[in-house]
């Protein structure tokens, strides 16, 4: 009556040797949920709470369901079979076999509610075998348990809660269970005119087979040759995916290694046209500014020569002072009075006197004055020469390294082919257009009225 469990079989998604795939439509499905989602529906709760009194790590549960697979005291689900008769006397395509079917489905439908604590997820009525028979998949559980997760998996609990206590090695709970649940098939059964025949016999009333278990048995052995050999083909092209991965990856390095290369010499080449426009111009200030400090110069030594002039007429003027006869005060006449002679000789070359040294006066404070513009001037120019010159130096350095990133692109063209770096280059370039149109603000118009 007890079996281990198929959802592949069940659900008919492999169809073993003994299925007739024509009479598949026949099937009847009450249910079919996942374990796992009737795990977290049953449990999530009462794992959440024992895990949150948990003071260490190591004793909190992270997934129950793969805690009860993997130990050895519950199993995640059961499974019962139930079948009336045999091929013989019941088979699938005859009359009797559609009434076991009404029967079968009958007492399927009240199991729930007389089993609260078995979680039915999965249940099919077969119709494509030898003979009507019914899987029922179910999850026993039991609650308010003291100790550990207070809702917790349970087969002897759950059956006990159900009013089936152990007495005897085979006494069981489970040996009481089926025998109680025989009984309700059975008496359903009787509704539709069908005696239950014991022959004595622990295995054969209601219970599949012995050719069915073997049949199963079958079933799942062919099962788990094909999940093998699937396994073993998954992991091959796990495998064969995982190079790939990485040579992709290597690829994909190498690739944006030369993009980003490409990207720094194209950005440098267009600095290097830059600069070069941008030396041309310098150039052609330099020159301009050559020009007009020639112009300076000349000017300079023309206004140099002609403080020299100055010097040497002023000097010519002070030997005049001293020799001309107009600037040497006359002998006195004879009977000139000393009053006449301070009036009409002395004063008036004392006048002239002095508005000539007036006139000196502002001669040599207007010729000082221009010396300092002119040497102010002359320092202002050396600095600025000495500023270009620094510029000059510069701009040749930058030439320097330009040139070198030049050689190296043209390196690259050599070995990858121009249009090869051209096309990166245009690629990179959009990309970048991209980004900065991405990260440019949009514009919303509202189009309400």
């Amino acid at each position: 009556m007890t079996g281990k469990g198929s959802d592949n079989h069940n659900s008919r998604k492999f169809h073993a040797k003994n299925t007739d795939p024509e009479r598949s439509c026949l099937n009847v499905e009450y249910c079919n949920e996942n374990v796992k989602d009737v795990y977290h529906e049953l449990f999530d709760e009462a794992l959440a709470w024992y895990n949150e009194k948990q003071t260490r790590s190591d004793r909190r549960i992270d997934d129950y369901y793969e805690k009860i697979r993997s130990g050895k005291q519950e199993k995640p689900f059961h499974e019962i079979i139930l079948q009336i008769g045999d091929k013989d006397n019941m088979g699938a395509k005859t009359e009797n076999g559609r009434l076991a079917a009404k029967v079968l489905d009958k007492y399927m439908r009240d199991f729930q509610r007389r089993n609260p604590t078995l979680r039915v997820f999965s249940a099919y009525l077969h119709m494509d075998e030898a003979t009507p028979h019914l899987h029922i998949d179910f999850v026993p559980y039991t609650t308010g348990s003291r100790r550990g997760i207070n809702t917790r998996v349970s087969l002897k609990q759950a059956l006990s809660a159900l009013g089936f206590k152990g007495g005897t090695r085979r006494e069981t709970e489970l040996n009481q269970w089926v025998a109680y649940e025989k009984e309700q098939l059975a008496a359903v059964m009787l509704e539709h005119g069908i005696e239950w025949e014991k022959k004595g016999t622990h295995e054969k009333h209601l219970s599949v087979l012995d050719f069915e278990k073997k049949e199963r048995a079958k079933e799942v052995a062919e099962l788990e040759q094909s999940i093998s050999d699937g396994k073993e083909r998954l992991s091959d092209i796990q495998i064969q995916h995982r190079k790939a991965v990485q040579e992709t990856e290597q690829i994909r390095q190498k690739g944006e290694a030369i993009r980003q290369e490409v990207s720094e010499l194209s950005e440098t080449s267009d600095l290097l046209k830059e600069q070069a426009t941008t030396l041309a111009e310098d150039k052609k200030k330099l020159l301009s500014y050559n020009v007009k400090l020639e112009k300076q110069q000349k000017k300079l030594q023309r206004d140099i020569e002609k403080m020299v002039q100055s010097k040497a007429v002023m000097e010519r003027n002070i030997h005049a002072y001293d020799e001309d006869e107009k600037w040497q005060l006359p002998e006195p006449a004879a009977l000139m009075s000393a009053k006449a002679y301070k009036d009409k000789k002395a004063f008036p070359l004392v006048e002239k006197l002095k508005e000539t040294i007036k006139a000196l006066t502002i001669k040599c404070v207007q010729l000082a004055e221009q010396g300092k513009k002119l040497k102010d001037k002359v320092t202002r120019q050396e600095q600025q020469i000495s500023r270009l010159t620094d510029k000059v130096m510069e701009q040749s350095d930058i030439i320097d390294r330009l040139q070198e990133k030049t050689a190296d692109l043209g390196r690259l063209e050599r070995y990858f082919g121009r249009e090869q770096v051209q096309s990166i280059v245009e690629r990179s370039k959009a990309l970048e257009w991209a980004e900065k149109e991405n990260k440019r603000p949009k514009r919303v118009f509202d189009m309400s009225r």
